[in-house]
């Protein structure tokens, strides 16, 4: 009897623990999302089907327009934005890359925008795994520079970033919402 009651205890001691940790977190509203350079590496690289290094990846939350007007008012202009929701969107180069003929080495970065209505402000920041861009700090910015914006004839519901090729040494940094669209150039040597 003694043994069947302890028995009876344990189960449910165990039964509640496994029960509680099965809550599980709800589903983000802006699911979080990964690019490469070269485009589709990962698929490219398990199907043996690669011709280029991993040169670049991007991670970042996908926001959704939801009937909202975005540039101008959901994303104020001329303020740091997160480049995303959630998280502050994350930049990581494989090797030593140029921007604007600026060197930026093989490392993790956070990527900033100040969007305006003609031009933004693209920047690569030192400060990795950050919120928004509440705790934002200039000081630790390795490069800013500025990019026009291109006005698109049809709206896309869903933020979008990805990398495609420009040329033999350099690829662009294609960022797509709302009616707006984007480029950031980038080189894999100085002389672009």
């Amino acid at each position: 009897m003694k043994t069947s009651v302890i028995l009876f205890f344990t189960i449910l001691f165990f039964g509640n623990h496994i029960t509680a940790q099965d809550k599980l977190p709800t589903i983000d509203k802006s699911p979080m999302d990964m690019s490469y350079y070269p485009l589709n590496y990962p698929v490219l690289k398990i199907s043996n089907k690669s011709t280029e290094p991993l040169i670049a990846r991007i991670i970042y939350s996908r926001p959704a327009m939801n009937g909202r007007k975005i540039f101008g008012e959901l994303v104020e202009y001329n303020k740091v934005w997160r480049f995303g929701a959630n998280e502050a969107t994350e930049i990581e180069f494989f090797k030593d890359v140029y921007i604007n003929k600026v060197k930026i080495k093989k490392g993790r970065y956070t990527l900033y925008a100040i969007p305006g209505e003609k031009n933004w402000t693209m920047i690569i920041n030192k400060e990795v795994d950050t919120w928004g861009a509440f705790a934002y700090d200039n000081k630790k910015d390795l490069l800013r520079i500025d990019v026009s914006s291109q006005l698109l004839a049809d709206a896309i519901e869903t933020f979008t970033i990805y990398f495609d090729k420009i040329n033999s040494s350099s690829f662009g940094l294609y960022a797509y919402w709302e009616n707006t669209k984007i480029v950031l150039p980038i080189s894999i040597s100085k002389t672009n």
